[in-house]
């Protein structure tokens, strides 16, 4: 059920549709007790004017607006029951398949829900609202299969079996709360006919160091009375707390009103009632609208006070004020309505303005996933907001989700919901953001065998200055995960990793969390070179017009990666062997061989590697990779040219790992050469 919206929100001018019918005393009676808001009542006496009406048509209607009470009470089961009973009854206006279809959506039903819609589509195919349910409702399962990283839990020892919602902070340290709830320690003996319930009445709690709340109490009899009272909040000082009142008195609807008090201590001054109410405005004896104004929030800074009202000048049904306040909290000039871009033709209530300017409040006006919603908008101009986003599954539901608050500029807070899983009717739960959880793993092989490589270094170092190691296991394993209460890997960062062990040349590379809205586990395998002296490494060709040692571009391209090794590798000495086909004389290969390799040295020097690092050396044509025999047994010239490319080939080897680097700029680099 939805006390929650009736709670600021009773308007005494609802009235339940009627079919040309004659109706039955009993029908008439529950006719003006819906209209009265007296919903609860309305559908003991529907369902027994329904027991003495014999005409078919007319028990289709009876049922019909008994499903129409539950709705308005926000009870979707129920709902569903009856609007499925007045379908069956044949009831003639087919806008109970479009009420079917929004008690199942309301009830996370999505698939039915479209079924309903589209049989209403089909019977009254030019009303829109029939699409907008069906995009509703197919929207609403895309965020419920894909949440968001908000966490959501009852908060149990604030919740009972009855009604309880909208908490405020009392306290600068938000560790006291005031909230509304219907449990049997209500104020009065009296019986709310909207609901069937006690009256609502505001209770407090505080947490202890743990974070558990203590038992609620009620506050004193100036505060809660034999009405209802509900939907606290209280200035940044936390001195000042404005509350919803809706007064009862019998055979009178009134409507509800802002009323505020002065803390203390730990009492509340005698409260005083908000001007807020246009004049002639306040009850009804029967079935004239009266206005009414409640769930206060105010502004950061405390000159702002938004509430809901449906009085006149707004959308329909409640819409969202603001006013200015004085220095003594108490209102100035004329509420103006949010507008448009914030308030509908159907509900908007329980605003909340946040630290950052955004706006936060409910509605089942714009799209959602059922029932109230959960919405925030974006701060657009001076006192304007637009933009308004769906905050979405898990702090929306099916069910109805209002009255969010935060925890200071912590991202989290509390809000109400009658989802399942709570203790009774509408319940109190808690959210916050978790942490992403990031972790860094892999394994380091050697880059020739391809087996696992032990104690190989893995150092990280990031953007945030943090920085650790490990060494590879057994396994050729490292794992980066928990840090004692904390983690390696975290958000918003950026980490440089180098592997590395004695006779292999490292590997660098780099992860990132910037930007990453889900909990990861980089996954990462490194190869490294062996890098002894026996062992020749190869490289990419850089290669040469036949007979010429001049760099071509792809050959400056292909030494761009021996660069990069010895930049990686600052301590490695290297030979850079230079090789010819077979296609001249030995003596000229050798000469050729030898150009080749200072030209690489060259250029490498050009780039800034220290020459004390290189050593150029021609091998000319005596380490053929495929020899003469085995070219000339080739079948076509094509085949025998790519041979020979295949034997004119750089490659290198390490030589030593204990060059001591200079200090940078030390030495500058040496001319480019002219080839």
């Amino acid at each position: 059920m939805r006390m929650s919206k009736f709670l600021a929100c009773l308007s005494a001018g609802l009235l339940i549709s009627t079919v040309a019918m004659g109706q039955s005393k009993l029908a008439e009676e529950a006719d003006a007790a819906f209209s009265k808001g007296y919903y609860f009542n309305a559908i003991e006496l529907y369902k027994k004017a329904y027991t003495v009406e014999k005409k078919a048509s007319d028990k289709a209607a009876l049922i019909f607006k008994v499903g129409e009470c539950y709705r308005t009470l926000g009870d979707a089961q129920q709902a569903e029951v009856w609007y499925e009973k007045a379908n069956k009854a044949q009831y003639n206006d087919p806008i109970s398949y479009f009420y079917l279809g929004e008690a199942l959506k309301e009830q996370g039903k999505y698939a039915e829900a479209i079924a309903a819609y589209n049989k209403y589509k089909d019977k009254n195919p030019g009303d829109a609202r029939a699409a907008a349910g069906i995009a509703a409702s197919q929207v609403a399962q895309q965020w419920k299969d894909n949440p968001s990283r908000y966490s959501v839990d009852p908060e149990v020892l604030l919740n009972s079996q009855q009604y309880d919602f909208t908490p405020g902070f009392a306290d600068k340290k938000n560790d006291d709360v005031v909230f509304t709830s219907t449990r049997s320690a209500s104020t009065g003996t009296n019986t709310d006919q909207i609901i069937g319930e006690s009256f609502s009445d505001l209770f407090s709690s505080s947490r202890d160091k743990l974070g558990k709340w203590s038992e609620p109490v009620k506050l004193p009899p100036s505060i809660d009375t034999e009405g209802n009272e509900g939907a606290p909040t209280f200035n940044a000082k936390r001195t000042i707390m404005y509350f919803t009142r809706c007064p009862f008195e019998k055979n009178k609807v009134h409507g509800c009103d802002i009323w505020i008090s002065k803390k203390v201590g730990s009492n509340y001054s005698e409260p005083e009632m908000l001007a807020l109410r246009p004049a002639k405005s306040g009850t009804s004896k029967l079935d004239t609208p009266v206005v009414t104004i409640g769930h206060p929030a105010l502004s950061p800074d405390d000159q702002t006070l938004f509430f809901s009202s449906n009085m006149k000048g707004g959308r329909g049904g409640k819409d969202i004020w603001m006013v200015k306040l004085d220095k003594d909290g108490k209102p100035v000039g004329s509420p103006s309505n949010l507008g448009a871009e914030i308030n509908t033709p159907k509900e908007e209530m329980f605003p909340f303005n946040r630290h950052d300017g955004s706006f936060y409040f409910s509605s089942d006006g714009h799209p959602g996933m059922g029932g109230m919603d959960i919405f925030r908008a974006e701060k657009t101009g001076d006192a304007s907001w637009g933009q308004v986003e769906n905050v979405k599954f898990p702090i929306n539901s099916s069910m109805d989700d209002f009255g969010i608050i935060f925890d200071g500029t912590e991202e989290r807070g509390y809000f109400t919901s009658n989802r399942p899983g709570g203790k009774g009717q509408d319940d109190i739960w808690r959210f916050y953001m978790p942490d992403l959880v990031f972790a860094l793993q892999g394994t380091v092989y050697d880059k020739v065998t391809s087996q696992p490589l032990p104690g190989a270094k893995i150092e990280v170092v990031g953007t945030d200055g943090s920085s650790f190691s490990a060494l590879s296991d057994d396994n050729g394993g490292f794992n980066f995960a928990e840090n004692g209460k904390d983690r390696f890997v975290k958000e918003n960062t950026t980490y440089t990793i180098r592997a590395s062990k004695d006779e292999y040349l490292v590997v660098n590379d780099q992860v990132t969390t910037v930007g990453i809205d889900e909990s990861t586990t980089f996954v990462k395998e490194y190869f490294l070179q062996p890098a002894r002296k026996d062992v020749v490494i190869a490289m990419p060709e850089v290669q040469y017009e036949l007979g010429s040692f001049a760099l071509t571009q792809a050959g400056r391209d292909s030494l761009e990666f021996l660069y990069g090794t010895l930049t990686e590798n600052p301590t490695i000495v290297i030979e850079l062997a230079a090789h010819t086909d077979s296609r001249d004389t030995d003596k000229r290969n050798q000469v050729l061989s030898e150009n080749r390799a200072k030209s690489c040295v060259n250029y490498l020097v050009s780039k800034g590697i220290d020459p004390a690092r290189l050593q150029a050396v021609g091998y000319g044509e005596s380490k053929l990779r495929i020899t003469d025999a085995e070219i000339k047994a080739m079948k076509t010239k094509e085949e025998q040219e790519a041979a020979h490319q295949m034997n004119r080939r750089t490659e290198f080897r390490v030589l030593s790992f204990d060059h001591v680097p200079k200090d940078p700029g030390t030495t500058p680099p040496a001319p480019a050469p002219n080839n």
